[in-house]
């Protein structure tokens, strides 16, 4: 297992951990040139996101359910998340840097949820995954309205795609993210569950 101190301080270099498979019993280690951000102010969704939340189609909880969320997001084909990965993340949980939003239906079933890792001003973005409709885009818009109300000045999704694109992501230098990085970390912000009634 990764050990919190060895995770933080990966991510305070700008390195992150991934595993070739569900069942890969260690992870290797990644940066990239070219990161990939949302910018606090540069966040979108479609207005249909929008009316499913005005509406409340959805039940949102914050940190409730971060295991459940990391299993569901390594749910798939091909995952990056590891045995490993998920029980050190969950030990980066218990520890208070790292943090879930996680989206249920009516009945109380997860449906939806996205995680990362908190550091400083700075959130990681690990992986997002949404069973039922716009589900994911519905955690990501909970989670935007967590990072902006908790003070949080850089979102960090590791790499740009035409996905993340729809969201308002960019792509930038690794110089020009190293000084972003810096600076987050030099400040402080808390991940803290907001009202989901407004």
């Amino acid at each position: 297992m990764i050990s919190p101190e060895e995770l933080l301080n990966a991510y305070a270099n700008g390195i992150f951990p991934m595993a070739d498979s569900r069942d890969d019993p260690e992870a290797k280690w990644y940066t990239s040139r070219r990161r990939g951000i949302i910018p606090m102010n540069g966040f979108r969704v479609s207005s249909n996101v929008e009316r499913i939340v005005r509406n409340h189609h959805y039940h949102i909880k914050f940190d409730s359910a971060f295991r459940q969320v990391m299993e569901a997001c390594a749910d798939r084909n091909s995952t990056w998340i590891s045995e490993e990965i998920i029980d050190s993340y969950c030990n980066l949980h218990k520890k208070g840097h790292a943090h879930s939003v996680s989206v249920y239906d009516k009945k109380w079933e997860l449906v939806g949820g996205q995680y990362g890792v908190s550091l400083g001003a700075a959130f990681f973005g690990e992986s997002m995954f949404g069973w039922a409709k716009e589900t994911s885009k519905v955690a990501l818009y909970w989670t935007h309205k967590a990072l902006k109300e908790g003070g949080f000045e850089l979102w960090d999704t590791q790499f740009w795609n035409e996905h993340l694109a729809q969201f308002g992501c960019i792509e930038i230098s690794a110089g020009e993210y190293d000084k972003r990085l810096k600076v987050a970390l030099q400040k402080e912000a808390v991940f803290e569950p907001v009202d989901t009634n407004c």
